[in-house]
């Protein structure tokens, strides 16, 4: 450095060249002697004893190097924590195993299925959240979606008959993570776990077998198939993609299903389709149709109705201010009180409406006029009373003016609609 400041290149351009800082090339320049490096002293080998130990342990063991820091801290290490991770990190790299096994199944083994949160969106006039259900056959790679906005076990249910009628038929096995739609409780062993009811009766219906994948990323690993899906349905199908309702959408998504699946698959280079002929599925009509009945209960008001969705369904009059049991299937509405089935409705879409049979009144204004006018006696002779005329209603003698009752429905029904 004495050379260069000798020739009159300043200390900024030296600091530059040689990445210093301008005060190191200063001490440097100035100085009457060149610089002087100290060899490095070891470190000193307090970590020499415990190096079997740590080796035993890594062999059997993945221990990170705080634990296995502290182990040797507990029989006598006094060193620092540095030291022990630079000894272990070389030995973690030789065991680390970059490559990855990739697990085919065979012919009517496997499906895996999962969800996918497509955030929320404009739906049918509403702002609701959007899931896409999507499941995928193990070998021949055939897919199917279907979009919901709503993530529920019935609805989850209904995906999975809605991929089976796809298929013409299901697997032995279907894999999934460990969503609340499968299982409420996870256990080691996965049979052991607490399956979602209705689920569970699901499944047992027509005879697959669950499989749950392992929590984490090493779970993500066993079901990558149905895992890289979800980007594909991004990427390839739903991006920039208008549609003006769900049922436009899920139309849009059986022909996007139909169009990837006769594409040839980057993986197997069959086209899943033709795949499909061999994946020796259980055909559907070999059990009999899943029905999914949900079950709520509701209280009928005194105006004879219960309250289902937004919308009110009659009740037959003599139930009255009884717990009704409510059976839901997909389009009906089953209503029992006790053991016994008392009407069924269709159920309708929209809310704020009025479903009302007419039947379910029959003989209920009889009830309420004699009702009113047993009233009326007993008033008067609680009043004291009893010499003022009274009409009793067995008497024969009196006569009283008769009208049909469909007079007091029509009223009734004015009534209602105004």
């Amino acid at each position: 450095m004495k050379e260069k400041e000798r020739h009159g290149i300043s200390i900024s351009q030296v600091a530059r060249e040689r990445s210093l800082n301008w005060r190191t090339a200063k001490k440097y320049m100035q100085s009457p002697t060149p610089p002087y490096y100290k060899q490095r002293v070891p470190g000193s080998h307090l970590l020499d004893p415990y190096k079997d130990y740590i080796k035993g342990r890594l062999s059997h063991f993945p221990l990170t190097a705080t634990k296995l820091y502290e182990e040797i801290q507990a029989l006598g290490y006094e060193g620092k924590y540095t030291q022990v991770k630079e000894f272990v990190r070389p030995m973690k790299l030789d065991k680390a195993i970059a490559a990855e096994l990739r697990y085919e199944t065979k012919p009517g083994e496997q499906a895996q299925v999962d969800w996918f949160d497509f955030g929320p969106v404009v739906v049918d006039g509403q702002c609701k959240k959007l899931w896409c259900f999507s499941m995928i056959l193990g070998y021949s790679r055939t897919r199917f979606i279907m979009f919901t906005t709503d993530a529920t076990t019935a609805t989850f249910v209904q995906c999975h008959i809605e991929a089976f009628n796809y298929f013409c038929g299901y697997t032995e096995t279907i894999l999934y993570d460990n969503t609340s739609n499968v299982v409420t409780k996870r256990m080691l062993k996965s049979s052991d776990s607490v399956w979602n009811a209705l689920f569970r009766d699901f499944f047992l219906h027509y005879g697959f077998t669950v499989r749950l994948c392992k929590p984490g990323k090493e779970g993500a690993k066993t079901k990558g198939k149905i895992e890289r899906t979800g980007g594909f349905i991004r990427s390839n199908f739903f991006m920039g993609l208008d549609f003006s309702s769900l049922d436009d959408l899920n139309a849009k998504a059986l022909a996007w299903c139909n169009k990837v699946n006769a594409r040839v698959h980057g993986t197997t280079n069959e086209i899943p389709f033709d795949r499909l002929k061999n994946e020796k599925l259980t055909p559907m009509d070999s059990r009999t149709p899943y029905q999914i009945v949900l079950t709520e209960f509701r209280h009928v008001s005194r105006d004879c109705y219960i309250s289902f969705r937004g919308n009110k369904y009659s009740v037959p009059w003599k139930n009255a201010g009884r717990e009704a049991k409510l059976l839901i299937r997909e389009t009906k509405l089953d209503i029992e009180i006790g053991s016994e089935n008392v009407c069924t409705h269709e159920i309708v879409p929209g809310t704020h409406r009025l479903v009302k049979v007419k039947e379910h009144f029959a003989g209920l204004y009889k009830e309420i006029w004699h009702r009113n006018r047993n009233a009326h006696v007993r008033r008067i002779e609680r009043h004291g009373q009893s010499e003022a005329p009274v009409v009793l209603l067995n008497d024969p003698s009196v006569q009283v003016q008769k009208r049909d009752l469909a007079v007091y429905d029509a009223l009734t029904e004015r009534r209602d609609a105004a």
